[in-house]
């Protein structure tokens, strides 16, 4: 990318940490970047603050009150609905899409942003979990690039970088173990909910650090890697690495192995998407090898991290499997965050919506013709809703 070449952007959840971390690059890349689009969900303060210094032309609010709010001072600049999120992934002179909405509501206005031809960095594990299948084959269609802000994925996408395909053996997705690495299995049901959000090496949202608690954002990571990286389920295996320090390693035909390491900061990722393929100069804290020179790593624990082989097994079977996974996911971590559920009661939730599952679930998804896209859109949301059913049943009976 040229010191000329500036790329306007549009930021879906420009109020999550992504959203904000993305905003501190366009900060700090203000010569190579623009913010012509945002959307939010309830942060009106936030979002006030974000129009005030960085001007974009669109603001979409997804809350109603939130919306009424912001119209009154900003009058039409400030809209709201699916068919405006739509909108801004699609328009004309958007080059990049930022999609890091929380969960699976930003999976249509993703959609549009591939179908549309855009660079979509992507940081929402959802939509890719629900229509990864979708969205990869739709991306080779159109000429869309799909390019992953998670910093696990972003390490492999660098690790593959010059590299063939074909010589990959195995890529090796590294998870930090979160706050409950050591901790006993049978203490679980005593874990509180400020526990659960003290991760210690991330700064992140509240429900990726309880699914970084659960092992489940790792699970999640394996179904986006089985599509961003086009290969099978057999070739991608999880170690757990509690420095953070190596984001994610490839193992090649040869025996060799390539390791991305650097600080824990989403930033590093979020600037690197941004700019692919070009390196942009770092404005960030860089590793400190004589600091950090300490590299440890485990096998995860299935039976203490059931969440894990439940994202796994979920992939395996395909089809709708994974939108049931991540919907009573949703739903389960949402109820440990109002603390109405005990956090070993999320894996049983889940596993509970998946043994419900049709009959059909397993249906591969159907991708081309292209308007076949719409009719299993249509599957994965009924299934969707369907599993967000049953996980708000099993709860309510469970509290009873």
């Amino acid at each position: 990318m040229s010191e000329s070449a500036s790329k306007s952007l549009t930021i879906l959840g420009s109020t999550g940490s992504i959203g904000r971390n993305t905003l501190d690059v366009v900060r700090r890349n203000s010569h190579r970047f623009s913010v012509k689009a945002i959307s939010a969900n309830t942060s009106v303060d936030e979002v006030r603050s974000q129009i005030a210094e960085f001007h974009p032309e669109t603001v979409v609010m997804t809350n109603s009150d939130a919306f009424t709010i912001l119209q009154k001072e900003f009058g039409s600049l400030i809209r709201t609905g699916e068919d405006a999120l739509n909108e801004i992934c699609s328009r004309e002179g958007i080059d990049i899409v930022v999609a890091a909405m929380v969960g699976s509501a930003g999976l249509r206005p993703t959609l549009e942003a591939i179908r549309a031809g855009k660079r979509v960095t992507i940081a929402n594990k959802e939509t890719l979990v629900v229509a990864g299948e979708l969205m990869t084959a739709l991306a080779k269609i159109t000429g869309a690039e799909i390019i992953p802000i998670d910093s696990e994925h972003s390490a492999i996408t660098q690790c593959l970088v010059g590299e063939s395909r074909e010589s990959v053996t195995r890529i090796i997705l590294t998870a930090s173990g979160g706050p409950f690495r050591t901790r006993s299995k049978d203490t679980f049901a005593s874990i509180t909910l400020s526990e659960a959000l003290r991760h210690p090496n991330w700064i992140m949202g509240r429900k990726i650090t309880i699914d970084s608690a659960t092992l489940m954002n790792k699970g999640l990571e394996i179904i986006e890697a089985r599509w961003l990286f086009d290969l099978p389920l057999e070739k991608i295996d999880v170690v757990i690495h509690p420095q953070s320090i190596i984001h994610s390693m490839v193992e090649f035909c040869d025996g060799s192995v390539k390791a991305q390491l650097g600080a824990p900061d989403m930033r590093l990722a979020i600037q690197y998407a941004l700019g692919y393929p070009d390196r942009l100069p770092v404005a960030y804290e860089t590793l400190d090898l004589l600091k950090n020179n300490r590299l440890d790593f485990e096998e995860p624990d299935l039976e203490k991290f059931l969440c894990l082989r439940l994202a796994r097994n979920a992939s395996e079977l395909g089809g709708l499997y994974p939108a049931i996974l991540n919907a009573a996911n949703e739903i389960a971590v949402e109820a440990f965050l109002d603390e109405s559920i005990s956090f070993e009661e999320i894996p049983q939730i889940i596993q509970s919506a998946i043994s419900h599952a049709e009959e059909d679930a397993a249906r591969p998804l159907i991708v081309t013709p292209l308007d076949r896209i719409n009719e299993d859109l249509e599957r994965i949301f009924h299934a969707d809703n369907r599993s967000r059913e049953h996980a708000r049943q099993f709860i309510a009976e469970s509290i009873m």
